[in-house]
């Protein structure tokens, strides 16, 4: 008994040095008469909770320095399972899971409340809308052609260095479904070839132009090695949304497209055009997530 009551004096003594921390800053405390215990997980808890903080307030600096009426929500974690994408309903081609065509889709089957930005063509470089949308730790996905990349090839450069994905919308956006198979096929395999070239990638995924296409734009694009075509649910300007579902919201797991435009064709910039889509996205309880993690 005397062993006992012996034992739980110490056990408490050492709790309450445990939860002190003796005013010593080093990783172990000193319990009276033992030997060092190691500190509880809790200070990495701590440490990661200040990172967490630190990171939170430089978010919210940098939502108000871009003048937006809300700090962007985080996006979840990747998941560890893919969601299994296929063809949209009224989407698919003749023959397509016979011949195992890429899925053709404008949402990503999921139920967290996440959306998906990706930016067609490239004629706009702004060096700023990369400022913001690195300060911001917004994901956005960029879908080139050459005869406009190829004006700057750096900017883009820049902009996978920052952690961008860069796929495939043709060499020069023509109307596919008009061409040949060889044509369809030389603009596809063509902007494989300038990306791996210029970027040390080749893309897996394309999206056509104008977002037409017919089963020979989609053979030629699996010959060229694309395994997804996403298409887009919802489209964002400077100055309004668009819709393809006849209810005019967002919805999870949704595409959303924008074009790399500035005010030579919008009233506005490309960081206008973002600060709209993230007002809407952010006030109803969306955040915006990476495409590529999801496919």
């Amino acid at each position: 008994m005397r062993r006992l009551r012996t034992r739980t004096g110490l056990a408490a003594l050492a709790l309450a040095v445990l939860a002190s921390g003796c005013g010593k800053d080093s990783d172990t405390v000193e319990p009276a008469g033992g030997q060092p215990l190691q500190a509880p997980p809790a200070r990495a808890l701590d440490s990661y909770a200040d990172k967490l903080r630190a990171a939170q307030a430089a978010r919210a600096a940098a939502a108000k320095r871009w003048g937006l009426k809300k700090v962007p929500l985080a996006a979840p974690p990747p998941p560890a399972k893919k969601p299994r994408i296929t063809t949209r309903d009224g989407f698919e081609v003749d023959g397509h899971e016979r011949l195992d065509l890429p899925p053709v889709f404008t949402t990503v089957p999921v139920k967290e409340k996440v959306v998906f930005l990706t930016i067609d063509d490239g004629a706009e470089k702004d060096p700023e809308f990369l400022r913001m949308m690195t300060e911001l730790k917004v994901p956005y996905s960029a879908f080139l052609s050459d005869y406009l990349v190829e004006e700057d090839y750096g900017y883009f450069k820049d902009m996978q260095k920052r952690g961008v994905a860069l796929h495939n919308h043709t060499l020069h956006h023509p109307y596919l479904p008009a061409l040949s198979r060889t044509k369809q096929k030389r603009e596809i395999c063509g902007m494989q070839d300038v990306i791996e070239k210029r970027y040390g990638t080749r893309p897996v995924l394309f999206r056509p132009p104008y977002g037409n296409y017919d089963r020979t734009t989609l053979r030629a694009a699996k010959s060229c090695g694309i395994t997804h075509v996403p298409l887009w649910n919802a489209e964002v300007f400077v100055d309004h949304w668009e819709y393809r579902e006849w209810d005019r919201e967002i919805h999870p797991g949704d595409i959303v497209l924008s074009h790399f435009r500035g005010r030579d064709d919008w009233d506005g910039t490309m960081r206008d055009m973002v600060r709209r889509f993230l007002d809407k996205v952010t006030a109803e309880g969306y955040a915006v997530a990476r495409l590529e993690d999801y496919l």
